[in-house]
């Protein structure tokens, strides 16, 4: 059997990474999208998933007692390179840019129905611009209906992707 060292000593500052934990009912955490570039299983409840610098990911929590919801967030997410600046998160190392915070689930459910748009169209969620997903944020958080992402919005996103890489 061939042991592995853990994810932080073999790519200490290189990746994100993400805890998600899932005890049905009660926690959970997952991502919603995202190319996941390692993983490490803690156990039967808890896994670690770590994404390359400028990889984007949406990160889901929520979690309930005995007396209902208590937390409802979603967090879309791009994963920064060394010595870029950042913002902590809770469940994220180092953190990232955060592109889209929403709480409460209504709002979250509102952002779930943005991403199944984008996967209706053919595009990957991870791949939409980033000025997308701060369009959304904003617009939820005024209460307001956001734009839907179109295809010559992403056309136009890789073009400028492109000349600026």
């Amino acid at each position: 059997m061939t042991r592995h060292p853990p994810i932080s000593h073999r790519h200490p500052a290189a990746l994100t990474h993400v805890e998600l934990t899932w005890i049905d009912r009660r926690i959970e955490h997952w991502l919603r999208f995202g190319h996941c570039s390692d993983e490490q299983i803690l156990d039967d409840r808890r896994r670690i998933s770590s994404f390359a610098p400028g990889s984007v990911f949406a990160f889901v929590r929520w979690a309930s007692n005995d007396l209902g919801i208590t937390v409802s967030r979603l967090d879309i997410v791009r994963a920064v390179r060394a010595g870029e600046v950042f913002q902590t998160l809770p469940f994220v190392r180092p953190g990232g840019e955060i592109l889209l915070r929403v709480d409460s689930w209504p709002r979250v459910e509102h952002v779930l129905r943005a991403v199944d748009a984008i996967e209706a169209l053919g595009l990957d969620p991870a791949d939409a611009a980033p000025e997308y997903w701060r369009h959304l944020h904003h617009r939820i958080t005024a209460g307001h209906e956001p734009r839907a992402y179109t295809r010559a919005q992403h056309s136009a996103w890789l073009k400028r992707r492109q000349v600026t890489s």
